[in-house]
């Protein structure tokens, strides 16, 4: 039986689909059903043995905060130097963006410390190789080692669902349809409960120890939790219920690393908080970490 509140849409699919590029909101003119370089440019190159190329969003402060965290913990061997994608003005698309990353989506990263450079590309891929690089943030006991990878790909797998599904109906979509917003209200809300449940339990996700699961999940969760994402969202989907993710969220932005890297690669908002391109410690100098 149908159900009685919900009034069908108009919209019936073509037999074949193509792309309708003035149909696709805030993200259309870079949105395209395409891979592949759509302009030849080099990507710049610094003298530290990890170039990073990537922008503050929560998926690219993923990638800082693991930066961040190493060199915090003495690893000076971790330095690196970040450069800002603008994926608005389709940076993300440039023959040299591409090189090292197919799927054209910051972040990626080039390890240049070996003899042969080493291209990595996904936020949770970066996190584990600098993981398991430097020996910190994932540990080796085995049955450690497989809660913390659970965990960080519960987020890797998690995260198009806030992002690409709720963020974009909710937030960004043209027009505002009831189907797909209340459709991922509620994902994202049975995601939100997962890590209640579980943080109610343990001090971090993957246990006591910090982790590169929380660096994954925190960036993703943590602004909901202080409103600062998608418009209401914070109030839309009650996020005040969720104590225990609440107050995970607070412990980890709070550390004075991911507070250095919720500002890098970031060109927006307060100025004191904006850092486009990192290139050593001293560029947080004059910041309000």
């Amino acid at each position: 039986m149908a159900d009685p509140a919900y009034t069908p849409s108009a919209y019936t699919p073509p037999a074949v689909w193509t792309h309708d590029s003035e149909s696709g909101g805030r993200f259309a003119s870079i949105n395209r059903p395409t891979a592949g370089a759509q302009r030849d440019e080099e990507l710049p190159r610094g003298n530290h043995p990890h170039q990073l190329y990537s922008l503050a969003t929560p998926n690219g402060v993923k990638a800082n905060i693991i930066f961040e965290e190493l060199l915090e913990a003495g690893h000076s061997d971790a330095e690196y130097d970040a450069w800002i994608i603008n994926i608005g003005e389709g940076e993300q698309f440039t023959s040299g963006f591409v090189e090292i990353n197919p799927n054209s989506k910051i972040p990626a990263m080039v390890d240049v410390s070996a003899d042969t450079p080493v291209r990595v590309f996904e936020s949770g891929a970066i996190l584990m190789h600098m993981a398991e690089k430097f020996g910190r943030f994932l540990p080796t006991d085995a049955a450690a080692r497989a809660e913390t990878l659970s965990w960080l790909f519960w987020q890797v797998g998690s995260a198009p669902f806030i992002g690409g599904g709720f963020g974009h109906f909710y937030a960004y979509a043209p027009e505002k349809y009831e189907y797909p917003i209340n459709r991922y209200a509620m994902e994202t809300k049975r995601l939100f409960d997962v890590a209640n449940n579980r943080l109610k339990k343990t001090r971090f996700l993957a246990g006591d120890e910090y982790t590169i699961a929380d660096m994954a999940a925190a960036p993703w969760l943590a602004p909901f939790t202080t409103g600062e994402i998608y418009n209401d969202a914070h109030t839309f989907l009650s996020i005040d219920e969720y104590e225990a993710v609440n107050r995970w969220a607070s412990e980890v932005m709070g550390r004075p690393a991911v507070k250095r890297a919720k500002m890098v690669n970031r060109s927006w908002g307060d100025r004191d908080a904006q850092l486009p391109n990192r290139h050593s410690a001293a560029d947080f100098a004059d910041k309000a970490v």
